[in-house]
C-alpha cells in the first residue's frame, strides 16, 4: 500500500511553498500519495490549524503521516517534533498545533527531531517545512523507524485556548476556533458539555453581537438572525441562515467569546 502523507499549512496557494514541500516529499518517497487538507489557515493561526487537523486526521487510514506547518516561531527555540498517536504520525513544530489530537487520543509517543542526516541541506532558518518536516515525513514513509529521528520528549506544547475556562458559576470564557467558508463561527464549547443551551436560556457574547437563540437545524432558523447550533464537528457554532455570521460579527479565529446561563 502506498504511504499517505497529508499537508496542512498557512502558506496559501499563490506562492511556491507548498509545491516545494511536495517536490521534496516525492524526491525521497516517489510512491507517496499526498493529500492537501488545507493551505488556507489564517497566517500564524496555530489554534485554527489544531482544530482543522482534529476534524479529519482520524478519517485517514492507520499509518498516515500528517505534516502540519503553521510555524510563526520557525528558526527560534521551538522544537521540531514527531508524534505517534492514534495509529498515525504527526510531524511539525512543537507550538501546540497537535494539542487537540493529543487531547482526543490520550496516549502518545513524541520525539524531538534532531537527526540532521534526514534533513534537506542547507537548512533554511525560515522554511523548515521544506528542509526538515517534509524530508522527515518522506523518510518515515520510506520505512525509517521513528526512534531514528531523535530523542523522546514527554511535554509537547498544549494550547490553553482549546478548552473553555470557567469564569464564575454559570459563566465560561471561550475562543473562536475557526470561521468556515459559509461564515459559521466554530466555538471551543463542546456540544457534549454545553448541550444544555438547547433547553435553557443562554447568552453568547462574541465580537459585536449577542446570541441567545438556539436552533436544531438551519431550516428552522429565521432569515437574517444569529443563532447557535450544534455543528458536525461536535462544537457549538454561531450561524446565520444562508448568510455569514463571521462577517456579521466581524470575528476571526482566536476571537474571545463568553457564554452564560440565563435563568
Amino acid at each position: 500500500m502506498q504511504p499517505v502523507i497529508t499537508l496542512l499549512t498557512d502558506f496559501g496557494t499563490s506562492d511556491h511553498y507548498v509545491a516545494a514541500m511536495k517536490g521534496v516529499l516525492l524526491s525521497i518517497c516517489p510512491g507517496a500519495r499526498i493529500v492537501d487538507i488545507t493551505h488556507e489557515i489564517s497566517p500564524y493561526g496555530i489554534l485554527e490549524a489544531a482544530y482543522k487537523l482534529s476534524q479529519c486526521w482520524s478519517c485517514f487510514p492507520a499509518g498516515t503521516i500528517h505534516v502540519v506547518v503553521v510555524d510563526p516561531g520557525v528558526g527560534g527555540s521551538r522544537r521540531p517534533i514527531l508524534v505517534e498517536a492514534g495509529g498515525h504520525f504527526f510531524v511539525g513544530p512543537d507550538n501546540g498545533v497537535f494539542s487537540m489530537v493529543l487531547a482526543a487520543v490520550g496516549g502518545f509517543a513524541a520525539r524531538e527531531i534532531t537527526s540532521a542526516e534526514y534533513f534537506r541541506h542547507p537548512v533554511s532558518r525560515t522554511f523548515h517545512g521544506r528542509d526538515i518536516f517534509a524530508p522527515v515525513a518522506a523518510h518515515l514513509a520510506q520505512g525509517i523507524a521513528p526512534e531514528r529521528f531523535g530523542t523522546e520528549l514527554s511535554d509537547p506544547v498544549r494550547l490553553p485556548g482549546a478548552v473553555p475556562v470557567p469564569v464564575e458559576p454559570g459563566r465560561w470564557a471561550g475562543t473562536v476556533l475557526a470561521v468556515d467558508r459559509f461564515g459559521n463561527i466554530v466555538t471551543n464549547f463542546r456540544s457534549e458539555e454545553f448541550g444544555w443551551i438547547a433547553g435553557q436560556g443562554f447568552e453568547i457574547t462574541v465580537g459585536s453581537g449577542l446570541v441567545s437563540r438556539y436552533c436544531r437545524t438551519y431550516a428552522e432558523a429565521p432569515a437574517g438572525e444569529l443563532f447557535a447550533i450544534g455543528g458536525s464537528a461536535g462544537f457549538v457554532e454561531i450561524s446565520m441562515r444562508e448568510s455569514s455570521g463571521g462577517d456579521r460579527l466581524g470575528v476571526l479565529p482566536g476571537t474571545a467569546l463568553l457564554i452564560r446561563k440565563v435563568l
